[in-house]
């Protein structure tokens, strides 16, 4: 079903939640970080997912063990750069890495803006090396609260020449997107495009809220979107991208089931929505299995695949000469 006319784009991928299994082995050990297993086969269970969790939370616990042992700047640099590296082995022509400074940093007591020095490092230096597009999105996780979250933008601004795009994440039902209004007008100013998770935990109102007052440009999951047909109008209206994210949704029962999945329905509404892979590590899949096995599943025709690689690289954060660049290299490979 995948379009090999057209480049693959990954617009929502959780750099802290895609280290291989080998290495979060490696660094526990290094930073005497105890684990339920010490080999992969062991430690698979308790990382990775075999069935949907009980909700969003208990994924993001899964996410916070295999964050547990970036135990200094090093290990922030290295899963960083093979974070770009498994992008690259994937055959991803662009992807877009999202991380929390605070959530990587938080189990040792790490500088959030040494973690974000680290991250930038490493996946500056993978692009570099493998030749691939990438971008990298700073996540405020809006779980610690609006405090700690402006510490958390003061760590990214601090190198906000090397920083995309500004997202909010985390616990959508205990923290709404109101209280982060002050901190996306800081992240604006500062020149930066907008996405946020919004519909994934909190139904339509918390989509409208991330559009309205936090300037949202594109939307992580949003798929209680779907219950109000005028916020899916105006989305379409806008051309504000959705990420679609099949397997994740499945697993955090944001939906019960592939089948009841609306991306099929944004499509056919013409919104710029896109399929992505949230958390490879955790979901135990990569962008291929998401654009074959799940799109199968989730119900969706071949054009409706193809269309939805197309607003991949629409609604991608490059620069029209980026985009073109990009379209260009892909032609060039076939």
């Amino acid at each position: 079903m995948i379009d090999k006319t057209l480049p693959l784009v990954d617009l929502h991928r959780h750099l802290d939640g895609n280290l291989r299994l080998e290495t979060v082995l490696d660094l526990a050990r290094k930073h005497r970080v105890r684990l339920p297993a010490d080999d992969v086969e062991g430690l698979r269970p308790h990382l990775q997912i075999r069935e949907p969790e009980p909700d969003l939370p208990a994924f993001i616990a899964k996410v916070e063990l295999m964050s547990s042992v970036l135990g200094d700047e090093d290990a922030c640099r290295r899963v960083a750069y093979e974070n770009v590296e498994d992008a690259s082995r994937e055959g991803l022509a662009h992807v877009e890495l999202r991380f929390s400074p605070l959530f990587m940093a938080r189990a040792h007591r790490l500088r959030p803006e040494c973690v974000v020095a680290s991250v930038i490092e490493g996946a500056e230096e993978g692009a570099r090396a493998l030749g691939i597009f990438m971008k990298l999105i700073g996540i405020l996780s809006r779980t610690f609260g609006p405090e700690a979250a402006t510490l958390e933008l003061d760590a990214l601004l601090a190198h906000k020449e090397h920083i995309t795009a500004l997202d909010l994440a985390g616990d959508e039902a205990k923290w709404p997107g109101e209280h982060f209004v002050p901190h996306f007008r800081r992240g604006r100013d500062a020149g930066w495009r907008i996405t946020v998770h919004a519909g994934e935990a909190a139904g339509a109102e918390s989509v409208w809220q991330a559009i309205r007052e936090l300037g949202a440009e594109r939307l992580g999951h949003a798929v209680r979107a779907a219950e109000d047909p005028a916020l899916l109008d105006y989305i379409a209206k806008h051309e504000i991208g959705i990420e679609s994210c099949l397997t994740s949704n499945v697993q955090t029962r944001s939906v019960r089931s592939y089948q009841s999945h609306p991306l099929s329905l944004f499509l056919e509404r013409g919104l710029l929505a896109s399929i992505n892979t949230d958390d490879p590590s955790i979901s135990g899949i990569d962008l291929a299995h998401e654009l074959t096995v799940a799109a199968e599943a989730a119900g969706l025709t071949e054009n409706e695949v193809c269309q939805a690689q197309r607003n991949a690289v629409a609604t991608a954060f490059l620069s029209a000469e980026e985009k073109a660049s990009l379209l260009a290299q892909r032609r060039a490979s076939q």
